[in-house]
């Protein structure tokens, strides 16, 4: 047998070719839009901060069975800078850049001094599951100052699910309180606005610095405050230490005032401040479920149906473009 003879022979396959003018739209009307691995991680740390915040109200509900309120907002924010301070010393980073210490001075201003202040004042007077749900009107406050602050305009399907989870929220508020508003509803409407401008600060800041170094140099700001703070305010206060009190103060300090904004800023980073803050309509109804489990508070029946609301508006948020 030769070479020739074993050779094997060819055979030609036609295969029906398609112009590629059809072909392209086929496939592109099948392709399903997939979040990217950077969106995804960033829902992922933006929702471990909710959960991070949601314990707030109980534990410095906690808190104030130890501590006064002016003692345990200084002390909170004094541990929380001193642990900001030794990240940023460990790590060897560098001071921020000029033009952002204006920044960092509202971020500083709204989440560190303003918002645990007028809702601790707020939760002498308020219950924590009351408070939750007017704080849920915090999401809505945050995406109209980022949208003023920065002149980005969500879609209209993003502001009509944001309005009606808002109104939702404000609907169970009402329902809650018998139509009447409290000084602690006043206390914690003024909470939102400082908070509100503080998320918006900072999320604009996470893109430009990692996350982390935002609260850090935002806790480094107030740290001279908090230590006049604590000694004045532990002077004038009575201190009664007890278990409760001294979880309450650890879980405000390190959970909510520092890794809570630390996984909060990166997340908004990735995701953008409108979508990020619309995740935190979750978190006055993890905040009902906290104060039942550890404070053992009693929820009305509307509140299945509130939260059965406002997750279908994050739902719908979160597949909308913002």
């Amino acid at each position: 047998m030769t070479a020739q003879d074993s050779a094997t022979v060819r055979t030609t396959i036609a295969v029906e070719s398609r112009p590629a003018s059809t072909a392209a739209p086929a496939a592109a009307a099948t392709a399903v839009p997939t979040a990217s691995p950077d969106t995804r991680q960033g829902a992922l740390l933006a929702g471990l901060g909710v959960v991070a915040f949601s314990l707030t109200f109980p534990a410095t509900a906690w808190g104030l069975e130890s501590f006064g309120p002016w003692s345990l907002v200084a002390v909170r924010s004094l541990l929380a800078g001193l642990l900001a301070g030794a990240f940023l010393l460990v790590g060897r980073v560098p001071l921020p850049e000029r033009r952002h210490w204006a920044g960092l001075a509202v971020v500083a201003a709204g989440t560190v001094v303003g918002f645990p202040l007028l809702t601790t004042l707020a939760l002498r007077t308020s219950t924590t599951s009351h408070a939750a749900v007017v704080v849920g009107l915090l999401p809505l406050t945050t995406a109209a100052l980022s949208a003023l602050r920065t002149g980005r305009r969500p879609s209209r399907a993003f502001w009509a699910a944001a309005l009606t989870g808002a109104g939702v929220v404000l609907a169970f508020t009402v329902q809650q309180s018998g139509g009447a508003l409290s000084t602690g509803d006043l206390y914690l409407f003024a909470a939102l606005l400082v908070c509100a401008a503080g998320y918006t600060e900072g999320g604009r800041l996470a893109r430009e610095m990692p996350g982390w170094q935002v609260i850090g140099w935002a806790l480094i700001l107030t740290l001279p405050l908090a230590v006049l703070g604590s000694a004045a305010a532990l002077a004038a206060e009575p201190v009664h230490l007890g278990a409760h009190g001294v979880l309450g103060m650890l879980w405000v300090a390190a959970g909510s005032q520092f890794f809570g904004l630390y996984v909060w800023y990166r997340g908004m980073a990735a995701i953008g401040v409108p979508r990020a803050s619309q995740l935190q309509l979750a978190q006055p109804l993890l905040t009902l479920v906290w104060a039942v489990l550890l404070l053992g508070e009693h929820l009305s029946p509307a509140a299945p149906l509130a939260a059965a609301g406002v997750l279908v508006c994050i739902a719908v948020t979160q597949r909308a473009a913002a």
